[in-house]
């Protein structure tokens, strides 16, 4: 029974199949070392887009996540930190962090074509530039209390789950890959 309840569950949450594929918008953007980056390329693996920034609090709380994200599965995923409308030092904050994302500090220009309304959005496109997984069509069944918590436990209540979701989305992108 319990097995049913989560093979239930998982195809209630799931955002798409790993079969759909929307074309991720192309964009070019600076580094934080000046250097243009074209996205999405073309290769073997998986990249996240995380739209963030420093003040955050759902932000804090997924990026400890994705770096842990970005450590087990090596060369087969990298990040790109995308940071929007923040007026702090983006690399400071991601270097103080330790996190060892792509760090685009000035990404404003890239949320409406990826449809980004606030912060955290999420994205993980494969090699074929196929947006696999947005963060914004994940179903999160909050409970009663959810609403009367402060916006770090909302946030710390949520990470987890959004890091699992990208985990087995990244799984079946690497799977496919391999068959």
């Amino acid at each position: 029974m319990n097995r049913l309840l989560l093979i239930l569950f998982l195809a209630i949450v799931t955002p798409q199949t790993i079969a759909d594929c929307t074309t991720a918008p192309a964009f070019k953007l600076a580094d934080e070392n000046g250097h243009e980056i074209s996205l999405p390329k073309t290769h073997n693996g998986v990249d996240v887009y995380v739209f963030w920034a420093s003040w955050c609090p759902y932000c804090k709380a997924l990026l400890p996540h994705l770096q842990s994200i970005l450590i087990e599965y090596g060369d087969d995923v990298h990040v790109y930190a995308l940071n929007i409308r923040d007026d702090g030092d983006p690399g400071a904050f991601l270097a103080g962090q330790g996190f060892d994302f792509t760090n685009l500090p000035k990404a404003d220009t890239v949320m409406e074509p990826y449809g980004v309304r606030a912060t955290p959005g999420l994205f993980l496109v494969d090699g074929q530039a196929c947006i696999r997984f947005n963060l914004y069509e994940l179903n999160f069944d909050d409970d009663a209390s959810y609403e009367a918590l402060s916006n770090r436990k909302k946030a710390a209540r949520r990470a987890p789950f959004w890091a699992a979701e990208i985990r087995r989305t990244i799984d079946l992108i690497l799977e496919q890959k391999e068959n």
